[in-house]
């Protein structure tokens, strides 16, 4: 009956059709590390906002005056509504460190060099949808931080010459942020950006097995086929690495657990002390800064003087991103093979990021300041340089099988 069933369903969708190539008998390498965890971790991740997020929209109120209090009330009086928002507010955060070591990863082992630029671009599309879902989540509880860190935010599309302050407005919906402000961001947070996300998701995957998965060798498995057509350093995806990635799973979940259950607020990285206390036009937080996952961006904008420069440096570190596979000209993809020039800039472009994400956590100081000029200056010398020292430097021999 079942076989029956699947033929019944086969003839007018392709579910048999979609379960080979994308899982059954999609051929990934066989020499996948710790690093390849992280794309299937950001799934479960996804579906775990979606899920705890569609909970919350069941007891939040979107308006500036009952949004704070609903909050408390998931909290407090709804059953199991504590776990749910830990679980949502904590997922946020997952999510950046899963995405941002999955962009290591890709950085590391050059997956977005020929032909994959596509996936690389997808991929920075999720990445942007996902800073503007977490911006707009943010201030949903309307709490100081929430207020105010909108505030600061929204008030930089203000530097645009000649739109600016038209454009600010247009964003807010009022004159200032109101209300009106909150249930839009709300509507955007909860229905327009997550259809977005998932339409981007399932384009990454799509285009990523249409050219196949790179591999830490960065050797391209399809060269070397067997008498069937199957890779000879391949392995289907399902159910080796399915079961692979459940270990790595089981390992996120404790170490995700822990900190719901244990640390939630991560000593005010995830959820910060003000965010404790109801939205107040009329008492500015001592020191206002974003979530640790913007920080490293907010540290760039204010390492510039001037406030239209400033916006202007932090868009342009987002936006050289997309251009990543037009810089590097190395002849290989995987840091194994290439010079020490490429390895000594991404050491380099990974510190001062850090370091910019600890600077835009603190308030400013002289000493700070300059340090985040340094490290602004660091971050797109290894993208503006990348076209010279991928060229010039000399690269080891690439096998042309996987070596495990």
């Amino acid at each position: 009956m079942m076989e029956k069933l699947m033929a019944w369903i086969d003839a007018r969708f392709p579910a048999t059709k979609m379960w080979e190539d994308h899982l059954s008998k999609y051929y990934a390498p066989k020499n996948f590390n710790f690093f390849y965890f992280f794309g299937s971790l950001a799934l479960l991740v996804l579906v775990n906002q979606i899920l705890t997020g569609i909970w919350l929209t069941m007891s939040f109120t979107p308006s500036a005056e009952e949004a704070f209090a609903s909050v408390e009330y998931i909290m407090r009086d709804v059953e199991y509504g504590w776990i749910i928002r830990y679980l949502h507010s904590t997922g946020a955060s997952a999510f950046f460190v899963v995405v941002y070591l999955h962009m290591f990863r890709g950085l590391l082992y050059g997956s977005y060099q020929k032909p994959r630029e596509l996936v690389w671009i997808f991929g920075m599309l999720i990445y942007l949808c996902l800073m503007a879902e977490a911006f707009m989540g943010y201030l949903l509880p309307w709490g100081q931080m929430s207020y105010w860190g909108a505030q600061v935010i929204i008030s930089l599309f203000g530097a645009i010459p000649v739109i600016g302050d038209d454009l600010t407005q247009w964003i807010r919906g009022d004159y200032l942020i109101s209300g009106i402000t909150l249930n839009r961001f709300f509507a955007l947070h909860v229905i327009a950006l997550p259809i977005v996300l998932l339409g981007l998701v399932v384009l990454h995957i799509l285009a990523l097995h249409e050219v196949g998965s790179n591999n830490p060798d960065g050797v391209d498995i399809k060269k070397n086929k067997d008498a069937n057509g199957v890779p000879v350093d391949g392995i289907a995806f399902h159910p080796y690495y399915t079961v692979k990635d459940i270990v790595g799973v089981v390992v996120f979940l404790f170490v995700f657990c822990a900190v719901v259950f244990f640390f939630p607020e991560m000593g005010g990285y995830f959820l910060e002390k003000p965010n404790f206390e109801q939205a107040n036009p009329f008492k500015t937080p001592a020191h206002i800064a974003p979530v640790w996952y913007f920080t490293p961006f907010y540290a760039i904008l204010r390492a510039v003087p001037d406030k239209l420069l400033g916006v202007i440096a932090m868009g342009a570190a987002i936006a050289i991103l997309f251009v990543l596979p037009w810089l590097d000209r190395s002849p290989v993809k995987s840091m194994r093979y290439k010079g020490w020039m490429s390895k000594i800039w991404l050491v380099i472009f990974c510190v001062s990021f850090v370091i910019l994400g600890v600077l835009g956590v603190l308030a400013p100081t002289p000493g700070r300041t300059l340090l985040s000029q340094i490290c602004t200056a660091l971050y797109f010398a290894y993208f503006i340089l990348m076209p010279f020292y991928t060229r010039m430097e000399k690269t080891k021999p690439v096998p042309e099988r996987v070596t495990g």
